[in-house]
């Protein structure tokens, strides 16, 4: 049935069972299609054959279609996402368990992107450096975008509103930890600063000063009580403690 098609019309059929994720229908349309050079070498059925190669688990017929044939750059977001996320699968199943971040970043260390499915960009955890810098502007001129900000910002960089979103967390907290390290260590908190009560040790009146007047009537001059600051026995509500700190 597909010899029937003109090879504008493969190309549709192919990139909307692409679009729809039919890739069943889709091996099934590609699989029917005649021999001929000029009609295989289409970039939409080698893109087409490429989804289904990751689909079916064929990952070297993947790797060499995306390896032979240099793809237009509206094909090479797919692409790059066909070849990682395969690279990430089979090293999974040769640890036998799933992939960290770090070990995502060192199988695209070995297994970085060919130039036939990229534009030489250099590219910082999956964003590119355009994109990067669209982020850092805004950031110095408002470090937290709104919602609809954050899907202006997404649109205009060609990423998620959520990879937005986390773009700009991650930032802030680099940016408070160096903010603390310049300063030499994060300290305690306002609130911690806040709950702590200043410590005061009796001392000794030095040797052959006279005793304080411990008259009736009269309290025992300690300095540190004018300074103590009231406290509240967990105890007693209510209750402060005695002039002296001591026991009543």
């Amino acid at each position: 049935m597909a010899s029937v098609f003109s090879a504008e019309q493969v190309a549709c059929v192919c990139e909307v069972l692409l679009q729809g994720g039919a890739m069943e229908r889709l091996a099934a349309f590609l699989y029917s299609l005649p021999t001929w050079p000029a009609l295989q070498c289409q970039e939409s059925v080698l893109k087409a054959r490429a989804a289904v190669a990751f689909h079916q688990g064929h990952f070297p017929e993947l790797y060499s279609l995306l390896e032979g044939f240099h793809f237009s750059p509206c094909s090479h977001p797919l692409l790059q996402q066909l070849w990682l996320r395969a690279h990430y699968l089979e090293a999974e199943r040769q640890r036998g368990r799933p992939l960290g971040a770090v070990g995502k970043y060192r199988v695209r260390r070995k297994f970085p992107l060919p130039r036939t499915i990229w534009d030489g960009e250099e590219t910082s955890y999956c964003f590119k450096e355009k994109s990067r810098s669209v982020l850092r502007a805004w950031y110095c001129h408002k470090p937290y975008p709104t919602p609809q900000e954050k899907r202006e910002l997404a649109a205009a960089t060609g990423l998620t509103a959520t990879q937005v979103s986390n773009w700009f967390k991650n930032r802030r907290q680099r940016d408070r930890a160096a903010h603390y390290h310049d300063r030499g260590g994060p300290g305690p908190s306002r609130s911690q600063q806040a709950l702590r009560t200043p410590t005061l040790t009796k001392t000794s009146p030095p040797r052959g000063a006279p005793a304080p007047s411990t008259t009736a009537g009269s309290r025992s001059p300690n300095p540190a009580a004018s300074l103590r600051p009231p406290v509240r026995l967990t105890g007693s509500p209510g209750k402060r403690s005695p002039p002296g700190g001591g026991p009543e």
